[in-house]
């Protein structure tokens, strides 16, 4: 795993800078002009700059006795001092900003410091300061410093091979934060991110990530430099040695230069590749000048190194050189035991410190969201109580009406099956009510309608009837009355006196009398669709015969139809038994 000491400070330099270049003098900047000369100064390595801008910086600021600036003048001047100088300007800044109102300190100082310690390769007091760092963030609601805090120990959780817990957080903050508003560090989670995938051999997914960086607009050499060695390492991990040695070798020529230590796990992958094609020889040299910059770094942060000096002291072995197997045994034993040391350390104090906090937490929200779940629960059986009782009475109510025309319908079809004639004439005779057209002794059809034209319309009424010419669509009273030789008027009132409904009720009876008869004796008929049967009736719609029909009979059509086949199903089990 890559340790990227150069993003730990980077997030800073981002956290108060814009990065803009500014040519005018140093006593017309202000305190973020003068910011942003001295990282881009820092940046370049150019120390001698960096260093009076530094030292301007904390002077205009006592000058004006704003301790805020003060305290941003001590880490500025931090940067480029040795660990104990650096470490005394992070303790005045602990002093400077003990009473500033702000809710960058005292979290910021301790990320400072968690940042120094990391830089000098003691891991143990890093991870206690980002602890800390992380501590007040969280009480300040400073999402930020949290955030810093988080990726920091997420460092430390992939150092110890906690590769998967460092992955959820790098890859959570890549796709939360906005990268816009941060390229750099947008970037640098994902290089995070695809150093972790490929520990964890999520190769896919790591190679993804380096074509999508790629195929973006880099914005300078350090960041292509960052995916081309990333590129090598997918191409060892995927066994590509050849291609690897080239990315690799491409990005060493870059690192080689730059400080920050990446140049190291560019040299130990370089002697992997290696050592994937056999080639002893360079895999020794890739390996050797690894150590040789360890020693004069004094960096042993890398558990990496273990299988390096093991490499080396089996290849002098094999070549019987006693003096270089010896120096490589004494070398292991070193970083040995302060890798073991860290590791240690780490594996505690990460669980007992990190992890089971948040775990605590988690179970806080846990508990938390179930109280919440509980609440809402009340509430929806509070909502769904009165809600079901309805439902209740209205299924009581839908069954009490189905049975009431389960009756209606079964009434209906015993009358049909009782009457002894089997035609449809007959049947109709039943259902159709039809006065006599003979009037009773001394009382007239109509009082409106003459006595001779009322008898007339009662005897073209009859044979409208017998002929079922009342199954024609567009039946209307004033086409009736044309076709019967008389005006609307009389006929309306014969129909009303006689019968005793008016025109559009009458019609609708004879209709569905002669539907509840054919239903019962036509059994293709009771399969034909709803509009089908409507049609045939002379409805213009399937909803008016739907309405008519429950108006007439009081049950509904599918009702009649049903109780009309359990009739005719029972009928047939009776005719088989005996």
């Amino acid at each position: 795993m890559m340790k990227p000491i150069s993003f730990l400070f980077a997030l800073f330099f981002n956290f108060f800078s814009a990065h803009k270049i500014n040519t005018d003098s140093l006593r017309n900047l202000d305190y973020q002009s003068l910011k942003n000369k001295f990282y881009k100064y820092y940046d370049d390595d150019q120390t001698v700059q960096s260093n009076t801008i530094a030292h301007y910086y904390l002077l205009k600021a006592k000058k004006e006795k704003n301790q805020l600036q003060i305290g941003e003048g001590y880490i500025l001047l931090h940067f480029n001092k040795d660990f104990p100088t650096a470490l005394c300007y992070l303790d005045s800044l602990t002093k400077i900003t003990k009473n500033i109102t702000s809710n960058l300190y005292p979290a910021r100082t301790f990320l400072m410091k968690g940042n120094l310690y990391y830089k000098y390769d003691n891991l143990k007091e890093a991870l206690d300061n980002y602890i800390l760092a992380l501590k007040y963030a969280k009480e300040q609601n400073d999402e930020q410093q949290v955030e810093f805090a988080n990726l920091n120990i997420a460092y430390l959780n992939s150092y110890i091979g906690k590769n998967i817990e460092a992955a959820k957080i790098f890859r959570h903050y890549l796709y939360s934060s906005d990268k816009t508003k941060d390229e750099y560090q947008h970037n640098q989670n994902r290089v995070s991110l695809i150093n972790c995938y490929l520990e964890i051999n999520k190769l896919d997914s790591a190679n993804i990530l380096i074509h999508e960086a790629l195929e973006s607009s880099l914005n300078n050499k350090y960041n292509i430099n960052q995916y081309i060695y990333l590129s090598g390492v997918y191409n060892l991990k995927t066994s590509n040695y050849k291609d690897a040695i080239i990315n690799l070798r491409k990005s060493l020529s870059y690192f080689s230069n730059v400080n920050g230590g990446i140049d190291n796990y560019v040299l130990y992958y370089l002697g992997k590749s290696y050592q994937g094609l056999n080639d002893k020889e360079n895999t020794v040299k890739y390996f050797k000048q690894l150590d040789s910059n360890v020693q004069k770094e004094n960096n042993t942060s890398f558990l990496e190194l273990r299988e390096v000096y093991i490499y080396l002291i089996d290849y002098y072995k094999e070549k019987g050189n006693k003096e270089k197997q010896l120096y490589f045994i004494d070398r292991f034993l070193i970083v040995d035991k302060k890798l073991d040391e860290q590791f240690k350390y780490l594996s505690v104090e990460l669980s007992k410190k990190y992890d089971v906090p948040n775990l605590l937490k988690e179970k806080e929200d846990i508990i938390s969201e179930l109280r919440t779940r509980k609440l809402i629960s009340s509430v929806v059986i509070l909502i769904l109580c009165p809600l079901l009782i309805f439902l209740a009475i209205a299924l009581y109510i839908s069954k009490k009406t189905e049975r009431k025309h389960q009756r209606i319908a079964q009434d209906l079809i015993r009358s049909l099956n009782d009457n002894p004639a089997n035609d449809l004439n007959s049947s109709m005779d039943l259902i159709t009510e039809n006065k006599s057209i003979v009037k009773k002794d001394n009382e007239p059809l109509s009082k409106v309608v003459p006595e001779d034209i009322a008898q007339s319309i009662l005897v073209d009424l009859q044979r409208f009837e017998e002929r079922k010419s009342y199954l024609k669509k567009g039946i209307t009273l004033n086409s009736l009355a044309k076709n019967i030789k008389t005006n609307t008027a009389y006929l309306s009132e014969v129909i009303n006196s006689h019968k005793e409904k008016n025109f559009s009720t009458y019609l609708n009876d004879l209709r569905i009398d002669y539907a509840l008869v054919k239903l019962v004796k036509d059994k293709s008929f009771r399969s034909y669709k709803l509009s089908v049967i409507a049609e045939e009736l002379g409805y213009n719609s399937e909803q008016a015969f739907y309405l008519a029909f429950k108006r007439k009979t009081g049950t509904t059509l599918s009702t009649y139809i049903r109780e009309i086949e359990k009739t005719k199903a029972f009928s047939s089990y009776n005719n088989i038994s005996s």
